[in-house]
This record gives structure tokens, sequence and C-alpha cells, in this order.
């Protein structure tokens, strides 16, 4: 990420839009893919119903080239001041619409996506790193969500519940909360907003968005298709505000009480700090903070099964999925025979520019994550362990890749213990299979987790109230790739939060017990004489 100067003077401006590329093949597919979107070389990253935007100029970055995508004008403090007025002028338009006109809308949002979802998606593998189909999926996600959220308009059900007073009804009743701050991570720059956009929506929320400032373009190209969608049902933009902006537009959108719901993704330090600042003013969170997640392949397992699962999982984005395995139990009698199998599946992957067919595995995001994985690296020979395979950075290639690294080491190894978002994968042997459980749980994240057995014995003590600890419990599948029916979200230095499907929902809205008397008598709850 390149910061230029803190704000746009009418020079700078004129060259940033005017900028043009050089004639190469990266930068050709560069400007077909900003031009299908609305975009340019320079964009504005504050929207409420107008676009705007006083704040500083941040250049992204495509992390496989280093090429300058393109640059976008972030929020200031008084750009966010006036979203969020206008947004909670906006919820209180959109409260009043019946949830299944709120739903059509959504739908209509859905399509537009699907309209667009082959240039957003190779936005985001230009701007993320991820592999392109990895990016076309990120983009299905949110559409597929969507879908979800058209059928709960119809389904945001309270109940009735039994009375013990004559003549009186008491009910469960959800109304909406009013405005919902997103703020999102770079690794899921489409679909994390979409989970919580989708849902607030349809619960009758106005939703106000920061996203990475390293996937501004990402996050200006989506509010883009949203917002002509608004605009074609007469409908307030600021129903999908956008402000563009760093840690600052963050604290302040925890900070503030106009925005009655804080959905954050993120690293757990950071969790932390959010959740105290919303508490601190009795809002309500949503945290998905860190994730070290974990398989268990017991002596019984489909080893084909196993091992194609853990390459996905441990090398899937090149590990900066929350949901990335990063630490692999392996009965002591398998041990041997699963990791010469599993070496030799990373010898075939294809490691490159995530644009190309074939490309399994794509850059790190930044230089700083790569001096994270370099930092892994040193710890894990530090701490007694061994690098099986890789642990390199490739210096041949032009950005930020890593060669995907397999380790022997420890279970409780500080650095087995510390979630590195790179491509390391921290094998372990065990024998007993409650001490793998154990280890499993031993860490401070509680996310996903996965074991790999043909006992339903083992199955279900796994799922139990003694197996894993997360919030993901998953069999014969790897930890990642969760459907969006789901509840999603971890326990522990996770954070407790669930977006997606489920009952996630609820947490969008308010809950209301009403109890009416329609008797003319006034008979108290337990019997209670006042006379």
């Amino acid at each position: 990420m390149a910061m230029l100067a803190s704000k746009v003077t009418p020079r700078l401006a004129c060259a940033l839009r005017t900028r043009t590329f050089a004639t190469t093949t990266a930068a050709r597919t560069t400007s077909v893919t900003l031009k299908a979107l609305g975009l340019d070389s320079y964009n504005l990253g504050v929207f409420n119903g107008t676009w705007g935007g006083n704040g500083d100029v941040v250049e992204t970055v495509n992390p496989a080239t280093g090429e300058v995508l393109g640059a976008v004008q972030q929020a200031n403090a008084k750009d966010l001041n006036e979203t969020l007025e206008r947004a909670a002028s906006a919820a209180k338009q959109w409260r009043m619409v019946p949830a299944p006109k709120r739903g059509e809308v959504v739908r209509q949002m859905r399509n537009a996506l699907a309209e667009k979802i082959e240039p957003l998606g190779r936005l985001v593998a230009l701007e993320m790193g991820k592999i392109l189909p990895e990016g076309i999926g990120e983009v299905q996600e949110y559409i597929d969500v969507a879908d979800y959220a058209v059928g709960l308009s119809r389904m945001l059900n309270g109940q009735v519940v039994p009375s013990e007073r004559p003549g009186h009804a008491m009910m469960e009743v959800w109304n909406p909360l009013g405005v919902v701050g997103v703020i999102s991570a770079f690794n899921f720059p489409v679909a994390v907003y979409g989970w919580n956009s989708a849902i607030s929506l349809v619960c009758g929320n106005a939703v106000v968005w920061k996203g990475a400032p390293t996937t501004s373009l990402t996050s200006v190209a989506v509010t883009k298709i949203l917002a002509q969608v608004l605009e074609t049902n007469g409908l307030p933009g600021a129903l999908c505000s956008l402000t563009a902006g760093g840690a600052d537009i963050g604290q302040a959108i925890a900070m503030d009480k106009r925005v009655d719901l804080v959905s954050f993704t993120g690293s757990t330090n950071t969790g932390r700090k959010v959740a105290l600042t919303v508490q601190e003013r009795f809002g309500k969170s949503i945290l998905e903070l860190g994730g070290n997640n974990a398989i268990i392949v017991h002596n019984d397992a489909d080893i084909d099964l196993a091992v194609r699962s853990v390459l996905f999982a441990a090398v899937g984005t090149a590990g900066q999925r929350c949901t990335t395995t990063r630490r692999l139990f392996l009965h002591e009698d398998i041990y041997d025979t699963f990791i010469d199998r599993l070496k030799k599946a990373y010898s075939q992957i294809r490691i490159g520019n995530p644009l190309e067919s074939g490309v399994l595995c794509g850059p790190l995001h930044t230089k700083a994550a790569v001096a994270l994985f370099e930092q892994g690296i040193v710890d894990v020979k530090a701490q007694g362990g061994k690098i099986l395979y890789g642990g390199n950075v490739l210096q041949n290639l032009q950005g930020n890749f890593v060669e995907p690294t397999i380790t022997s080491i420890a279970h409780d190894a500080p650095v087995v213990h510390r979630e590195i978002f790179a491509p390391i994968l921290h094998t372990i042997k065990y024998s007993s299979i409650n001490d793998a459980v154990d280890w499993n749980n031993e860490v401070g994240q509680g996310l996903s987790s996965s074991l790999f057995t043909t006992s339903p014995e083992r199955i279900f003590n796994w799922i139990g109230p003694s197996g894993s600890d997360c919030g993901i419990v998953n069999v014969n599948i790897p930890t990642n790739g969760a459907e969006i029916g789901g509840a999603f979200g971890g326990e522990k230095e996770t954070g407790g939060g669930r977006e997606s499907g489920s009952t996630a929902w609820q947490q969008y809205m308010r809950r209301q017990t009403c109890t009416i008397n329609y008797s003319g008598m006034l008979p108290l709850a337990q019997g209670i004489k006042f006379e």
C-alpha cells in the first residue's frame, strides 16, 4: 500500500484521473476490469447517497506484480459524521418497508452482482491476490447469501409464548436495530460484507461499510452495484453507505452511538479493542477474529480424502483464510506415510500469478505478511521444530510469494499457538485421540476444526461436550469452505460472533417480549396480590 498526500489537491486529482498504465498484459487486464465495474485510476471512496471523500488518497497494489491498480479517496471524520447522519435517516424510512419488500430489493442486488461476477471476481484476484476461481467464488458467496436473505425476509418470525394470566397474550417480536457498521478485512473483501449487508438489509437496517484500505477498489465496485439498485427503486443510497478508510475511521465507527451494531472481522488484538469500545457505550457487536484451526487424522481415516482436504485447507488463499488449517495432528501409525504423500502433493502446487490458469497458490497480500512468514520460519527452528517442506520466500517471482510450508514441531511450542496468516502448516504426531482433542482445544482461538475418522464413536465424541471447543466442528471435510446456511463463527479469542445462516439474523434485530391484556382484569404474574 502506497500512501500519497493526506489531501488531494486539484492538480493531484487531475493527475490520478488521467493516469495511463503501461501497455503490459497486466495493465490491460486491470484497465478492462476497472472499466467493466465503473472504476477509474482515481475513485471517490465515500458514498452516502452521493459520492465524495476528503481523507487521504490510498493507492492499492497488485500483490502478485507490484502494479498500482488505482487510487481511492478515503473518508475523514467529517465524511463519516455526514454518512452516519444520512444512514440513520435512511434507516427510519427503510424500517417501515415490509420485510418481503425489502427482500425484493436484495433480490435485485443479487441479480446485479451476478451480472458482474466475472469482473468483480477478477478485481478480487488482482487486489487481494487470491486465485481467480476463489475470487469468483467469493462473489458467488455474496450472491448465495442474498438468495438466503430473500427467503429469510418472509421468515423473520417471533413466537407465541403461553401466558400464565387469563385473558393475556404474550408474544416475541423482532424489529430492526437501525444502523449496522461493517468493518471487514482484506482477505474476503466481498463475502464478509455480503453476509452482513444482505441480512442487515432484510432485517430493516441501514449499513455503513469500512473495508480494508488495501482492497478499497473492491469496496467501491461493490457499492456502485448496490447503489444503482437503490436508485432504481427510489430508495436512499445511504442504506448501503461506504466510508473507505483506515483505523481511525474504524475506531470512530466503534465509538459512535448512532451505530447500533458493529460487525468486525480482523485480528484478535484489534477485535478486543473494538469490543471494549462498543461495550463501553452499550452497543452490540459481532466479532469474527483469529483462527488457529486444526485437523486430526486418525489411523482409520480415508487417507486419500484427508490428504486432498489438508492440501486445500492449508494452501488455499495462500493460507490467508481465517479458517485455514494451521495445525495437523496425525496418528503415529500413519504419520510417515501421510507426510510423504502430503509433501508430494505440495510439490505439485503451481505458485504464481493468481489470474493464470492452473495456479493454485497466489501471493501473500502485503510485504508485511511476507515478513511475518519469515519470522514464523525463524521461530519454528528456534523452538525445536523442523522444516519438512518449503520455508522460503520466492525471490525469483516479482510479487509477495512464499513457499507453502510444512513443519514438524511440538504441539505446545509458542509459534504453534500463534496464528501466522501465511501458508505454514505445523504437523504433530499423537498416539491417543484424547490427547489430539485436548491439543486441538488448548490454543486461545476456537474457530474451525475437523476430524478424519470412520468410527461413529469418535465422530459423536468429537461433536459432543467433550470434543472440539470450536464454533465450526467438521468430520471428514476441511476446516474451510463453510456453507452459508450454517452460522459462521467461533469461540474464545475468535470472538463468539455468528454470521450468515441459521439464527445469525437475530443479532441484527431487537427482540421484544410483548404482553397484551384483553381481559379487562389485572391478574398479576406469580399469583401476586396487590390490592
